[in-house]
This record gives C-alpha cells, structure tokens and sequence, in this order.
C-alpha cells in the first residue's frame, strides 16, 4: 500500500556517509525533512540531481529543512560520491534495502543488467511533526523530481 500525503512518515535509522547514525525521529519538532532517493551514486542523472539540490541547498536552508539522499549503495561507495561532488548534505546507506521497500521507493529489476533491488528516484517531504506532504515515486530513473513544487511546499510549510 502507498504511503499517503497526510499519513505518519514511517521512521528509520540509517548510517550515513560518514558512518554515523540518522533518525528521521531526530528531525521531529524541529525541522522539515526532504527525503530524496536515488538508484545509483556515482551515474549521470543521479549526480545532476544531487548537484542541483548541493547548488540550492540555500533554499532548502532558508525553510528550515534537512535534505536527506538515500540509496542501496554502501556507506563507502555514498562517501566517495560525498566527497568528489562535495555535497552539503547526508547520504545515507540503505544497504539493506528496508526503508526503500518501506517507502515503496525500490525497483524489483533496474536496466537491462536485471539489478535487484535499486531505490527508486523519489521524493518525499516530511513535516516537522512527522507527516508526509509531499509523494514523488518516479517510475523512470530518467526523470528528476518536481523541485519547483517541492520548493514550493516547503515556503509554505516554514
């Protein structure tokens, strides 16, 4: 079943880039949350998108919200990504595939090499009391999310 705008976000914990722990409870009362998965670190639309939110991060800043980019890659492969495109934000290792099932953000079968288990590009904006309000699942890893929306969003939310 889809997760709804309007439904409790489920939590998680993931390890980061930088081998630390992230709650999305964490963020709780405090702060807006930009969930941003991706397939694959390290491809061509992947790294536009994340240039894209690194180049506006002063956006998401200024509406008081944490953007989190999460994918299946492994917490070593998400650090050198960090590093050469020297993103200003956390990403996380979902390695184990469980929040990207969970937020039914995962390919069964990604391109034509049958790779099993890929996060979906996806976008999902979580409130500061834990609500979704915003539900992006791209089926076409080809495509980038509707930032001008989500910006949108997120100035009303702050």
């Amino acid at each position: 079943m889809p997760l709804l705008i309007g439904q409790k976000a489920p939590d998680f914990t993931l390890y980061s880039s930088t081998k630390e722990l992230v709650n999305l409870h964490d963020f709780a009362g405090s702060k807006n949350v930009l969930i941003l998965f991706f397939p694959q670190a390290f491809t061509g639309v992947c790294t536009k998108e994340l240039c894209a939110v690194r180049d506006d991060l002063s956006k998401y800043s200024t509406t008081n919200t944490q953007v989190l980019g999460i994918s299946v890659d492994s917490i070593f492969t998400l650090a050198k990504f960090k590093e050469e495109q020297q993103y200003n934000f956390p990403l996380l290792s979902d390695f184990n595939k469980t929040v990207s099932t969970t937020y039914e953000s995962i390919y069964p079968f990604f391109t034509d090499m049958n790779m099993e288990g890929v996060s979906k590009r996806s976008a999902f904006i979580i409130d500061k009391n834990g609500i979704i309000q915003y539900v992006e699942v791209l089926e076409s890893a080809g495509d980038i999310p509707n930032f001008e929306a989500i910006t949108k969003l997120l100035s009303q939310l702050s």
